[in-house]
């Protein structure tokens, strides 16, 4: 029996008294001791929609094989504490971070060199420049070490003054977490209201600015891509709203989960700071944040009296001119971006990266509706091309799901966030991202929702097959 190796999934505090000293012979008793108490905290705490715990009898194997596991973080285990392999690659399918390439991976693990040397600034350059070509824009670009959630507020707090009013639109989770950095900031936010099924709406916006006689609205907040609905919004209806009330009030947008993925043409629409992350359409592990911004919020900067250090633009503009930054950079991810840049401008050109991702959105969404799910968003024009959130049934979890689709294929999606926790998931759709890699996330989604007794209609992964075979 003991050189019969038997899988069990267990979590980690239930893994610990296993591999606490003692010969393979003394764990191997332990848990057999301990078998029916183990066996009723997976039962517990594991069980998908009431489906029991099971042994399965096999020659020297008496006690049977364990193959339920927690939900929550687990690994594979055998009896004497070593990890179990598992083959082939994990299925990264979440609206972010992404699957990052072989190429940026390899670029990335460039040595690390003297951040203020001539090869330095050259990397630097070469990376501002390409991303200006990606957000579309003749305008300055800044790069931060940090997250999107800094580049939120870098675009606040370098433009805005406390006690300051701004117009934000409660189209999803995201939307609201740069609402909240604004608050915090003292910021007197006026929110337009929203289901979260549609994108920011351009009359509400265009009847609110009618009211604003006088101007107090110093900045409209966008998000151009919901990631936690899967709905797009249509930036340049804003700007037409802005214009037509001839309202001097800043344009700022989230392109967090567009940018690389869907068309983002910063000048046309004349925004005038852009919020950016590295780990999504850009195909970069998380890491990197960018503001890209206007003349006209560069003026705004010079007034502006809300505190900052770290994100400061006119430090960080005054050194990115000779190269450099005014502190230690990210210089491996700087590698990584300088290659993305060029995947994604020079070689497979951007118009051809955005009908890749509205491709493979549509195969997407052909699939759900072969099932007979549902899709979140509402108005076909504002359906993302990066990311779809599915609907479930009533009376099943979406986390149940993601569950049993993690445990038995290995791959991940993307949970319900804020008031959608526990009703939609959401796969992601963007970045490093071909036909075969849509369709093995489709087989993956098909065979969990048929593992997890959700109900639904075979035939997704065919209606979408017949999609991209076209």
């Amino acid at each position: 029996m003991i050189g019969d190796v038997v899988n069990i999934r267990v979590s980690f505090h239930h893994l610990c008294p296993l591999l606490e000293g003692g010969s393979d012979n003394q764990r191997v008793a332990i848990f057999l001791q301990s078998r029916h108490q183990l066996a009723a905290k997976f039962d517990r705490r594991s069980t998908v929609r009431g489906a029991p715990l099971h042994g399965t009898e096999r020659r020297g194997n008496p006690e049977g094989v364990f193959k339920r596991q927690r939900h929550e973080s687990s690994i594979i285990v055998n009896w004497f504490g070593r990890m179990s392999y598992k083959a082939g690659r994990h299925f990264l399918q979440l609206p972010g971070p992404t699957n990052v390439p072989d190429r940026i991976l390899h670029a990335i693990a460039n040595p690390t060199i003297d951040h203020r040397s001539a090869d330095f600034a050259a990397l630097t350059t070469t990376c501002l420049e390409g991303m200006k070509a990606v957000f579309q824009t003749k305008g300055d670009v800044v790069i931060f070490p940090g997250s999107g959630t800094g580049a939120w507020e870098a675009a606040l707090v370098n433009t805005l003054s406390a006690g300051d009013k701004v117009l934000a639109f409660d189209s999803g989770h995201f939307a609201g977490l740069w609402v909240k950095v604004a608050k915090n900031f003292g910021l007197n936010v006026d929110l337009i209201g929203g289901d979260w099924r549609c994108g920011a709406d351009a009359e509400a916006l265009a009847a609110r600015l009618s009211e604003d006689s006088s101007h107090e609205i110093r900045a409209v907040m966008v998000v151009h891509n919901e990631t936690s609905t899967g709905v797009t919004s249509d930036i340049a209806a804003v700007r037409r709203a802005l214009d037509a009330a001839g309202h001097p009030a800043l344009l700022m947008v989230d392109t967090v989960s567009s940018l690389g993925s869907i068309d983002y043409r910063h000048d046309e629409w004349r925004v005038d700071v852009a919020v950016a992350g590295s780990q999504k359409g850009l195909m970069l592990p998380p890491g990197l944040c960018f503001n890209t911004i206007s003349e006209k919020a560069i003026a705004a900067s010079r007034t502006a009296m809300l505190p900052r250090s770290y994100w400061r633009w006119d430090e960080m503009r005054e050194m990115n001119r000779k190269g450099f930054f005014p502190y230690t950079p990210a210089t491996n991810l700087l590698y990584g971006l300088r290659e993305a840049v060029k995947m994604l401008v020079e070689e497979e050109e951007l118009p051809n990266v955005f009908c890749r991702h509205q491709r493979h959105a549509e195969a997407t969404r052909r699939a759900v509706r072969a099932w007979g799910l549902g899709i979140f968003a509402i108005n076909p024009a504002e359906f993302s091309p990066s990311a779809t959130a599915i609907v479930m049934p009533e009376g099943f979890n979406e986390a149940d799901l993601r569950a049993v689709i993690l445990r038995h294929f290995d791959m991940s999606l993307g949970a319900g966030l804020g008031k959608l926790a526990g009703k939609v998931f959401r796969i992601g759709h963007l970045g490093s991202f071909n036909d075969l890699m849509l369709a093995g996330t489709l087989c993956g989604v098909e065979m969990g929702l048929k593992l997890a007794g959700v109900p639904h209609q075979p035939g997704g992964v065919d209606a979408a097959l017949e999609w991209l075979a076209t």
